[in-house]
């Protein structure tokens, strides 16, 4: 990958990403659960659309295929009571996180951080 083609590569967030997971900060502070520090951290970074470094795009791309089973668990989804899954999702960015790590992860592949 050239220099120039990395700065063509936007690697903020969608809006939607960010609204998914200031959702998920705000289901955590009301209900005390879900994510860990790190989930608290990459929401963060979402909500502000910070810059991502491809590192932490792959790691959202395991993240997701390492917790797409908390989507069986009971309650997941539900805004009311919802799953510490369900805001642990969110965290990263919800099912629009997912899609857009996965697609970028395709423009990136293994670039290095900068």
């Amino acid at each position: 990958m050239h220099d120039a083609d990395k700065d063509e590569i936007d690697l903020r967030c969608p809006q939607i990403v960010a609204d998914n997971a200031a959702k998920g900060l705000e289901l955590r502070k009301q209900f005390g659960r879900g994510g860990t520090e790190v989930g608290v951290a990459r929401a963060t970074e979402l909500k502000n659309r910070e810059k991502l470094a491809p590192s932490t795009i792959r790691r959202m791309v395991s993240y997701f295929a390492r917790h797409e089973v908390d989507q069986r668990g009971k309650n997941y989804g539900n805004s009311k009571n919802p799953s510490a899954g369900y805001i642990a999702w969110l965290l990263w960015g919800g099912d629009e996180g997912r899609a857009w790590a996965l697609e970028l992860k395709k423009n990136i592949g293994n670039a290095p951080d900068i």
